[in-house]
């Protein structure tokens, strides 16, 4: 049986299962530095969330380690290039996470449309401004998706149900091949230009970094709305903000930015900006989904390399 390392935070059913395979799971959340480095030296696999970064040094001094599992769904915190040239195997719980990432996409599409974070601040500062929060609704008009995989899908379907149009740009365009109906395929220009809200749903990759930048943004329909629950790195935050400033952004709401935390970000408390601490995925049931589905997904790997 194999020995794991678990170093970021694991439901206690997903810990179960590893251990009720057999496995010696030493559970250490939160370790860093020399610490992860000590206990990586004899592990046969990792298992980790956003919290530990899996890079190419640490790669280099786990002798015996011969997967790196992700509880969730992105992979920009694992060198994964590093851990192939090891022959070590990465795998992710992509899934786990979908409805509750896409619900919260949709939250702060609403919470845009109808300002519901200024209207708050205004009553909890005694304030009864009636006429100053005035919204849009969402009825009617355009969505258009960047990034059409199992979140922008679900994502997709929820806007659907409120009478809106949806866009979509997809470099894979796999949602075709899945049968899609509700989603109208356009070039990624196109979606810039006709969409009234923009909503990101795509990795972090040398492709997909800076993706909406002052170029993009130029393109964009005055007025519209930018959504962005993927990860930081897609949006060009410096853009952004001229955007914002030239009132071609009516708003923004950022769930994940470029660096995390924020330190320091003139967006975050910017008069047309909601922000959350990336917790798209921070729900108790995603949690305990994604936690037992990649202890179920290691318990096999492992099982199969033997």
């Amino acid at each position: 049986m194999a020995s794991i390392l678990v170093s970021d935070a694991l439901s206690e059913r997903g810990l179960e299962i590893l251990r009720a395979a057999g496995h010696t799971v030493a559970y250490r959340p939160g370790l860093k530095g020399a610490e992860l480095v000590s206990a990586l030296s004899e592990a046969e696999a990792l298992v980790v969330r956003s919290g530990t970064r899996v890079t190419a040094e640490l790669i280099a001094g786990a002798r015996s380690l011969r997967l790196v599992g992700r509880a969730g769904v992105g992979v920009d915190n694992i060198d994964v290039a590093a851990a192939e040239a090891r022959g070590i195997e990465v795998l992710t719980a992509a899934e786990g996470s979908t409805v509750t990432v896409a619900e919260h996409t949709m939250a702060l599409i609403l919470a845009l449309a109808r300002r519901v974070p200024w209207a708050h601040a205004s009553m909890i500062a005694g304030r009864w401004e009636r006429g100053v929060f005035t919204g849009v609704e969402l009825a009617g008009r355009t969505l258009g998706i960047i990034g059409l995989g199992r979140i922008g899908r679900a994502v997709a379907k929820r806007a659907a149900a409120f009478d809106m149009r949806v866009i979509a740009f997809d470099s894979t365009r796999e949602a075709a091949r899945s049968g899609e109906t509700i989603v109208e395929w356009r070039s990624f220009e196109e979606v810039l230009e006709r969409a009234d809200v923009l909503s990101f749903h795509v990795p972090l990759t040398a492709a997909t970094r800076g993706l909406l930048d002052a170029e993009a943004i130029a393109r964009l329909r005055p007025g519209v709305l930018v959504v962005n629950t993927s990860r930081g790195g897609v949006v060009d935050e410096r853009a952004l903000l001229a955007g914002l400033d030239s009132g071609r952004v009516a708003g923004a709401a950022l769930d994940v930015f470029e660096q995390e935390p924020p330190s320091g970000s003139p967006l975050v408390g910017h008069p047309k900006v909601i922000v959350t601490p990336h917790v798209g995925a921070a729900t108790h049931e995603a949690q305990e989904k994604v936690s037992v589905l990649i202890a179920e997904k290691v318990v096999a790997a492992l099982a199969a390399r033997r």
